[in-house]
């Protein structure tokens, strides 16, 4: 991949303030423990206990998360952690089934783009892993095989 296509900042993308539909709010923080991890689970992603999202959650550069305003219940997230330098890595971007469909993946990635241009030096680079084809494309995210291939090991298999 090249030095242009991985910076996101350069890409294509929608303004940064995508509309959520009537009935959202996003708000500039992740949400509580409880919530990351049933939205994780929601969504069908591995659940992460309890004392690795509370020692986690605290440490993210800049997150999003989407609440239901009648309920206030969060029905989103999406964060960025990283060096606040020159690595960011674009992670748990989750919306709960009943809610997906509606623009508010996309507004959460908007928000976190929106952010990392302007806030991230020139140069960094920023990565993501995902089980989701043709969505993050549309911000300049393309994959890196063969140039460099993911990898990754859990604690537990260390």
């Amino acid at each position: 991949m090249s030095d242009d296509a991985a910076d996101v900042r350069d890409a294509d993308a929608g303004s940064g303030e995508s509309a959520l539909p009537t009935g959202y709010e996003l708000r500039e923080t992740t949400p509580s423990v409880a919530a990351f991890r049933r939205l994780r689970r929601e969504a069908g992603m591995t659940d992460r206990s309890r004392p690795a999202v509370e020692l986690g959650l605290p440490n993210t550069t800049y997150g999003v998360h989407v609440v239901e305003a009648e309920s206030g219940s969060a029905v989103g997230m999406a964060r960025l952690v990283g060096d606040g330098g020159s690595v960011f890595h674009l992670s748990d971007t989750a919306v709960a089934p009943p809610h997906q469909g509606r623009g508010i993946g996309t507004a959460m990635v908007d928000a976190l783009v929106a952010w990392l241009r302007a806030n991230a030096p020139d140069g960094a680079y920023v990565n993501l892993l995902a089980d989701v084809d043709g969505f993050y494309e549309r911000w300049g995210f393309e994959r890196t095989a063969p140039a460099s291939e993911a990898m990754g090991v859990r604690t537990e298999e260390l």
